[in-house]
């Protein structure tokens, strides 16, 4: 497993992606030059929680009982674990006022997760209050593979009800978080009911989002994931955790069997691009790269999916050869245009 952190952080950042099963792909079988089933070029192992039914008597016991599920996901060595909005003042009865609670990182609350953190060589992304210069916020710490503090996500949408009791939002450009495996962007619960968030990570170059929540968020969750193709990771206080294909397919979900944790590898290696007019190349690509590469379509979205199964292959190069964009930049280019466009009087 370390040989593949090692290779993870040599990677170069950029195209977003993951592997997702079900979805008709051409070419599944591994590479040709050793690759295995699983071991795909920029492999990362991702895991988000569910307090689903998790009930304690006060935050510090919260914690401990977190703690506790993380460890059962340590044997899987996970390169990133995102906790449910606000988990250690949620299910445990009376809430303790901003003043008690929130923190300035690392404080009480998240000390014990920059420890697991260092002790285990994972990111772990802590929802909790914080506060700065006497204002109170909902906001999400993410801390490094050695415990430090690697930002933080303030959300942009606290309910009326927040803001009523002192949450400040957050600012209106979300950041997006550079780690050793990819671009990474967050949102939190209420952010859902806005697009303009989504949309700003996206263009930043997100790769990957965590949406920390009170609440599952349905289908409103593949449809973000499908129209700004990142894949999306959601960790909740009740019901279902999820880890989202960039095409909006479910890969894997927290449920009956497995109720406060999901953790799956994915691919970054991966991109989507317009079907049209690309599709042109596909059959040049497969004979060139054989097994190397996986290209799926979903023909009545006209959207098809790059997918590099070697690690001497990246999408960006596959992309480069063949003048093929990425539908991001499709888009964002034919949207500069418009913008751009000299509009004549009639």
């Amino acid at each position: 497993m370390e040989s593949r952190r090692d290779f993870i952080r040599k990677s170069a950042l950029g195209i977003g992606g993951v592997t997702s099963a079900g979805l008709g792909a051409k070419g599944a079988a591994p590479g040709e030059k050793g690759e295995q089933p699983g071991n795909t070029p920029r492999e990362v192992w991702i895991a988000a929680l569910s307090q689903h039914e998790i009930v304690a008597n006060g935050s510090g016991e919260m914690v401990s009982r977190m703690l506790g599920i993380m460890d059962e996901i340590v044997p899987l060595k996970p390169d990133i674990i995102c906790l449910p909005e606000l988990f250690p003042f949620s299910n445990i009865g009376k809430r303790p006022p901003l003043s008690e609670s929130a923190e300035k990182p690392v404080g009480p609350v998240i000390a014990p997760f920059s420890d697991f953190a260092k002790k285990h060589g994972c990111y772990v992304i802590c929802p909790t209050y914080t506060e700065e210069n006497g204002k109170y916020y909902n906001a999400a710490v993410l801390l490094d593979r050695k415990g430090n503090p690697a930002g933080e996500y303030r959300k942009m949408f606290p309910t009326a009800g927040e803001m009523s009791r002192g949450i400040s939002p957050g600012p209106a450009e979300p950041p997006v978080f550079e780690t050793d495996f990819g671009k990474i962007g967050i949102q939190i619960c209420f952010d859902s009911e806005w697009i303009d968030g989504w949309s700003r990570l996206q263009r930043a170059g997100a790769e990957i989002v965590f949406w920390p929540s009170a609440y599952s968020g349905g289908e409103k969750l593949n449809a973000f994931a499908r129209l700004f193709n990142y894949y999306l990771v959601s960790s909740t206080r009740k019901d279902s955790s999820r880890i989202l294909d960039m095409t909006g397919a479910d890969m894997v979900t927290s449920g009956r069997w497995e109720p406060n944790w999901v953790c799956a590898p994915v691919n970054l290696e991966k991109v989507v691009i317009p079907s049209w007019p690309y599709y042109v190349h596909f059959k040049n690509i497969e004979s060139r790269y054989g097994r190397n590469v996986r290209i799926t379509t979903l023909h009545n979205e006209e959207i098809s999916i790059i997918e590099s199964l070697s690690t001497d292959l990246k999408v960006a190069d596959i992309l480069e050869e063949f003048e093929i964009k990425s539908r991001r930049i499709y888009l964002q280019e034919a949207e500069e245009m418009h913008n751009n466009h000299e509009i004549k009087p009639a």
